[in-house]
């Protein structure tokens, strides 16, 4: 019997899926300071420099949420919204929360966190603080982070599939090194 459920279940997201990532299902662009979870799957997109996403995913229940989040800590004196971190992860995880997911169940993976402003001081570190941010909180709520990719110098798409869980993850060049490339290759 239970194996019967498990072999639907993978039966089930593999008709669904197409190399992972399902095509006919609805697609949201996450956009700076902004969260997303929904009961129905979807797909969701993002751009990421120095911000960084959480995507949440309880297995179980086959349903996650993602965050977009562009500094680390709200210090109480603005108002509370989601491009902080502390307060982005903890909203995903409450959203999942209330859908029904349990916190032993939820994973997560974590991307972003570049260093991509040239011309800043090295001391400022946006995307190291948001990285080590997100760790500290997966780790005090004791969620497992399964994958991630932070830090560098390059900005980074990526497209996070509700339903299974799956991240495509790509990195972005620099316009800078795009021009001095395309430069380079000109024939005169």
């Amino acid at each position: 019997m239970i194996n019967d459920k498990i072999f639907v279940l993978f039966l089930h997201v593999e008709i669904y899926s197409k190399k992972g990532f399902m095509t006919s299902l609805p697609k949201h662009l996450l956009y700076p300071a902004d969260i997303f979870v929904d009961k129905s799957p979807h797909i969701v997109s993002t751009v990421l420099g120095s911000c960084v996403s959480v995507c949440l995913y309880d297995p179980m229940l086959m349903q996650g949420g993602i965050n977009h989040f562009i500094l680390p800590h709200w210090n109480g004196n603005d108002l509370a919204t989601m491009k902080y971190g502390n307060l982005a992860i903890i909203r995903v995880l409450e959203e999942l929360l209330i859908l029904g997911s349990k916190y032993e169940n939820v994973v997560a993976k974590v991307y972003g966190g570049a260093e991509v402003l040239s011309g800043t001081p090295t001391n400022f570190q946006i995307g190291k603080r948001n990285a080590q941010i997100a760790f500290e909180i997966l780790n005090e709520f004791r969620i497992p982070v399964l994958i991630s990719n932070v830090g560098g110098n390059n900005g980074r798409k990526i497209i996070f599939n509700t339903y299974t869980g799956e991240v495509e993850h790509n990195f972005i060049r620099h316009m800078k090194e795009e021009n001095k490339n395309q430069k380079n290759n000109q024939t005169i």
